[in-house]
């Protein structure tokens, strides 16, 4: 009887879902997904900040292209808790600028028990990719996975590994700087958020967990992720009044306790496609000066133009933004 109930539970929920996507459908056949800047293309995602000009873009006006569970290209066995297939170089020549990287205590990437590869390896792309570029910057969150144990020593891994030339001290200065103004070569704002070992301190290289926020709902329902995300990014300070990044993530996450549980691109899929939708109800809500960073399961092209797009919008002084 468990299993009949069971299965009939899933049946339900798989319903309404379908459902709640059929919602967002209709209400982007209704209203559109149009907003200030929705039209724009950077000539180069590898290079949108510096087209946009370093000089004209200040850290607070960015809308932040971000990736969820970032270095899960690599997890064993894919595709289960697999949020993204590209690499975190591969990411970042797209246009992502926010890295979401979990660790365990041997400085292994994972996604609950799964494991992917060595944190070193995201490094080493986010320095590849410092190393290809002169004025994109980055904002690298790394934090101990749910359950796990802090890596030893982990903060002055990080800090050895990435430089100090390459880091931007945490300073509340630096939200109304333009990228131009940032110190020489200084371009990754690496966010460390620790589960037992304490946490990075104002005036630190590394910037602590309060620095970073958003409000995770654990869904598999795409409307209530998305009438969730525009609610709780209503109640937060606009951008230029805000001394702290604030996250919105645009996904959808399996639930359950079966193997097809893992698989997170079936149930990410029901809301990936509405993205420019929020983008433009946020606008029509009159919560356009609020929103900062934006993250998404398998990051594409389209998704980038939307950030980058508003972004230029708000550089421009759009309406709405």
């Amino acid at each position: 009887m468990g299993s009949v109930i069971s299965f009939l539970d899933a049946a339900r929920r798989m319903r309404e879902a379908a459902a709640q996507e059929q919602a967002l459908a209709a209400l982007l056949s209704s209203s559109g997904d149009s907003f200030p800047g929705s039209s724009y293309r950077p000539a180069s995602h590898k290079t949108w900040m510096e087209g946009l000009g370093a000089s004209n873009l200040r850290i607070n006006q960015v809308v932040w292209p971000g990736t969820h569970d970032s270095a899960t290209n690599g997890i064993f066995p894919a595709p289960l808790a697999q949020c993204q297939t590209l690499s975190v170089y591969e990411q970042l020549a797209m246009g992502c600028r926010v890295l979401d990287v979990r660790v365990q205590q041997d400085r292994r990437v994972c996604h609950g028990i799964l494991l992917s590869y060595p944190v070193d390896a995201v490094l080493a792309d986010v320095k590849r990719f410092l190393a290809e570029t002169t004025a994109e910057t980055i904002i690298l969150e790394i934090r101990t996975e749910f359950g796990q144990r802090d890596p030893p020593e982990f903060a002055k891994y990080l800090v050895e590994s990435l430089g100090e030339d390459r880091l931007i001290r945490h300073d509340d200065r630096i939200f109304d700087k333009t990228v131009a103004d940032l110190p020489p070569n200084k371009r990754v704002i690496c966010v460390w958020k620790p589960r037992q070992s304490p946490a990075p301190k104002p005036g630190e290289l590394l910037w602590g967990p309060g620095c970073l926020r958003d409000d995770w709902v654990n869904t598999d329902m795409p409307k209530t992720k998305f009438d969730s995300n525009l609610g709780k990014l209503g109640r937060n300070p606009p951008v230029d009044r805000r001394r702290y990044f604030y996250r919105v993530e645009n996904t959808a996450t399996p639930l359950g306790d079966s193997l097809a549980s893992l698989l997170v691109e079936p149930v990410t899929r029901r809301i990936r496609r509405f993205a420019r939708l929020f983008i433009s109800r946020v606008v029509a809500e009159g919560h356009g000066d609020k929103l900062q960073v934006f993250s998404t399961d398998f990051i594409d092209e389209n998704f980038v133009d939307a950030c980058v797009g508003f972004t230029k919008a708000r550089i421009d002084g759009a309406h709405g933004t």
